[in-house]
C-alpha cells in the first residue's frame, strides 16, 4: 500500500470526485483514477460507489477514509521529527485562524510570537472552523483556532466563550425591544454565514429548539456584508457580542438573544496524540498571556 494512492483516495474524498481532487493534487483524473481503482484491486474491496460526477463511501471506503487519514498524519509526524533534528527551534508550523474574531483574539499573539521566533516558517491558512479540523485531523496544519466542542480525536485549549447576539435594522418592529427569544424570530428572515461556517449550525439549532426554520435571504462569508444587508433590512444577522460591538452601525441594533442563549466557543485545537513540533508547543505556551475573559 503507498502513500500516493492513499493520498488520492482521501483527497477524492475530501473533494467529492476526481477532476477536483486532481486539480489539488496538481495531476490528472485519470492519474488519480488509478491510483484509487490501485488501492481497491489490492485491498480487493470496493471504497467508492461512483454516482455521476460524485463519489460516495462504501462501508467498506469508511473505514479506509478514516485509517488513511491516520496513516497520512502519521507520515507528515515522521517528517516533522527530522526536519526537528535540522534546525531546533526553527523548521515549520502551520497554524489556522477562522474569518471571525482572529483580530481581536490573535493579532498580538502573534506579533509577539514572531518577535520571539523569527527563524520560525509560519505558514498562517484561514478557514471556516469545520475545515480547520478536517485539516488538523489529517495532519496538514499543527494547531488552529475553532468553535467547541470539536471531533473527540481532537484536544483543545479554551479562549474564549461570547454570547451570540442579533443585528438588525433600527427600523425593524422588533428593534425596539431589549431582549428576544428565539421564539419571535420566527417569521424574521435571516442573513446566515457561507457554506460550511460552524456558526450556521448553531444558529439554526436554536430555531428547530423553538419549532421553526428560518427563511434565508442570503449568505455570505464577509462579516460587514452581512451587517450592511442587515442595515439594508433584508434581514438579520448574528455575530459574537464582542465583534458586534467593534462594528457599530447607525442603522441597526443589536440585541441580546435568549432562549436558547447561544454561545461563540473559541479554543485552539490540535491532534489528540500527534506530534506538535516545538514551533507549535511555543504558540500554545504563550496561550495563558493572551488568555481573553469572555464578556
Amino acid at each position: 500500500m503507498e502513500m500516493r494512492t492513499l493520498q488520492a483516495f482521501v483527497e477524492v474524498v475530501r473533494q467529492g470526485g476526481f477532476t477536483r481532487a486532481a486539480k489539488t493534487l496538481i495531476s490528472t483524473q485519470p492519474t488519480v483514477s488509478k491510483a484509487v481503482k490501485q488501492l481497491e484491486e489490492e485491498l480487493e474491496l470496493q471504497l467508492l460507489d461512483r454516482v455521476g460526477h460524485n463519489c460516495v463511501l462504501t462501508d467498506a471506503g469508511k473505514i479506509v477514509y478514516r485509517r488513511a487519514l491516520t496513516i497520512l498524519a502519521e507520515s507528515e509526524d515522521l517528517k516533522a521529527e527530522i526536519e526537528e533534528l535540522r534546525c531546533i527551534m526553527g523548521g515549520t508550523f502551520r497554524l489556522g485562524f477562522p474569518p471571525i474574531g482572529s483580530n481581536t483574539l490573535f493579532a498580538r499573539w502573534f506579533m509577539t510570537y514572531r518577535k520571539l521566533y523569527p527563524k520560525v516558517d509560519l505558514q498562517l491558512v484561514e478557514y471556516g472552523s469545520k475545515r480547520l479540523e478536517e485539516l488538523v485531523l489529517a495532519g496538514e496544519l499543527d494547531i488552529a483556532a475553532a468553535l467547541l466542542p470539536v471531533n473527540e480525536l481532537l484536544e483543545f485549549h479554551e479562549l474564549r466563550r461570547e454570547p451570540i447576539d442579533m443585528l438588525i435594522s433600527v427600523d425593524h418592529a422588533l428593534a425596539q425591544c431589549d431582549r428576544l427569544t428565539f421564539a419571535e424570530l420566527a417569521e424574521v428572515p435571516f442573513v446566515l454565514y457561507a457554506e460550511g461556517w460552524a456558526l450556521n449550525p448553531i444558529i439554526l439549532g436554536a430555531c428547530r429548539k423553538n419549532g421553526f426554520t428560518p427563511k434565508v435571504a442570503a449568505y455570505s462569508s464577509q462579516i460587514d456584508f452581512l451587517v450592511e444587508l442587515a442595515a439594508l433590512k433584508l434581514g438579520a444577522c448574528f455575530l459574537p457580542r464582542m465583534i458586534a460591538l467593534q462594528r457599530p452601525h447607525a442603522l441597526t441594533r443589536r440585541i441580546p438573544i435568549d432562549q436558547p442563549v447561544i454561545h461563540w466557543h473559541m479554543g485552539l485545537v490540535w491532534r489528540r496524540g500527534g506530534y506538535l513540533p516545538p514551533p507549535a508547543k511555543a504558540w500554545l505556551d504563550l496561550a495563558e498571556q493572551f488568555q481573553i475573559s469572555a464578556t
